[in-house]
């Protein structure tokens, strides 16, 4: 309980340089009061898509997928290697054979 207490008596702190859009609309999503917060509103998701950090963004083109990416990384610089799991899952296995196999019947 005494979590939630802090939780709801908690004001969110900002960084400094956090953009002033972005902080208007934690804001508005973190609104204590249902009745006053968005997406609980008469308009439901409508008050958050038209709110003013999204003035930028088309939500029909981000639903066709017509967006380009704001940052796409460089795959030439990823690694292909083997995971933990490859070079472990056969770590103390010993290998069966086909008439000692129980799931055989299977």
């Amino acid at each position: 309980m005494d979590i939630y207490k802090k939780i709801i008596n908690t004001k969110p702190r900002y960084p400094e340089g956090f953009d002033s859009d972005l902080k208007s609309l934690t804001k508005h999503l973190l609104r204590r009061d249902l009745s006053k917060r968005y997406g609980n509103l008469k308009n439901g998701s409508a008050d958050i898509k038209e709110h003013r950090f999204f003035n930028s963004l088309s939500f029909e083109d981000l639903l066709q997928k017509k967006l380009k990416v704001p940052y796409k990384p460089d795959a030439k610089s990823l690694k292909e290697t083997k995971g933990d799991w490859e070079k472990e899952k056969l770590v103390g296995s010993k290998t069966v054979k086909k008439s000692d196999d129980p799931f055989l019947d299977w």
